[in-house]
């Protein structure tokens, strides 16, 4: 009896020491990884981006040879600082709920006469997109810092939501897997990578305030587009069609559950 006792109770004693240690190497990875993001904030690639996409944004072009200065954010044309921050959102003209992209492609094809379709064909980092990524880090940099501020007061707003939140917990694929059984929790991780809870307004604001970003790993700015299409990929799900309700949906329900948080973007990520 005093055997199996001093067993079980060395059982314990090495469970609990392996849990601080495997807790202790978390916490160290993690704070290392901030530090890391610190350390090269000041050289943040996506400024390049910001400055390319600017030129763009006042560059004419298209089969009208006009420029983006006229585009309506939701703020009033040719308002964008802070308009990111308010986005996505119900437009009256299109009698849709837009993402940042999705309302681009409407004032290419409206002011500059481009097709849409060339938008959602092209590969991500190449041709048009490339164009895009660069005109996105120009418009969500003069919103950072502001607060996020996403309506659900118009009906489609509303809509837009659950329809963002029945996807965020769909599960399925060869994987089983849904958005959720990543982002649904506190404490999941990726090999020395943290995953906010984005059902949280805390992990929500982590998330959805951080992106789009620059990708020190791959040496690319990604859009928020492009985040969702990797992690459609990593569920082993069908990519989704650029600009789709589906993608518009997802990010309404996580930029509605960050309301509150800052924009923080363009955000730095490994």
């Amino acid at each position: 009896m005093q055997r199996k006792y001093t067993l079980g109770l060395a059982s314990g004693l090495m469970a609990t020491l392996l849990s601080i240690s495997t807790s202790s190497y978390a916490q160290s990875a993690t704070d290392d990884i901030a530090k890391y993001r610190e350390m090269i904030a000041d050289g943040n690639p996506s400024e390049l981006y910001e400055a390319a996409g600017e030129e763009l944004w006042k560059k004419p072009a298209g089969p009208k040879n006009a420029t983006l200065e006229k585009c309506d954010l939701g703020l009033g044309p040719g308002i964008v600082k802070g308009a990111a921050a308010q986005l996505p959102r119900y437009f009256k003209d299109t009698n849709k709920v837009q993402d940042l992209e999705s309302r681009l492609m409407t004032c290419m094809q409206n002011l500059q006469g481009r097709d849409p379709q060339e938008m959602v064909d092209a590969p991500f980092q190449k041709g048009p997109k490339k164009d895009m990524e660069a005109i996105v880090a120009y418009v969500v940099t003069l919103s950072k810092g502001d607060k996020i501020q996403v309506s659900t007061n118009h009906p489609k707003e509303k809509e837009m939501y659950a329809l963002g939140k029945r996807a965020f917990f769909f599960q399925g694929g060869p994987m089983d897997f849904s958005c959720a059984s990543c982002h649904g929790e506190d404490g999941k991780r990726i090999r020395l990578q943290d995953l906010p809870n984005i059902t949280t307004q805390k992990g929500a604001a982590l998330g959805w305030g951080y992106w789009p970003a620059y990708r020190v790993s791959s040496g690319q700015f990604w859009t928020m587009q492009q985040r969702l299409n990797d992690c459609f990929r990593q569920q082993r799900f069908p990519f989704p069609i650029y600009g789709s309700d589906l993608t518009v949906a997802l990010s309404m329900y996580m930029a509605k559950n960050a309301n509150g948080g800052t924009v923080e973007t363009p955000g730095l990520k490994r």
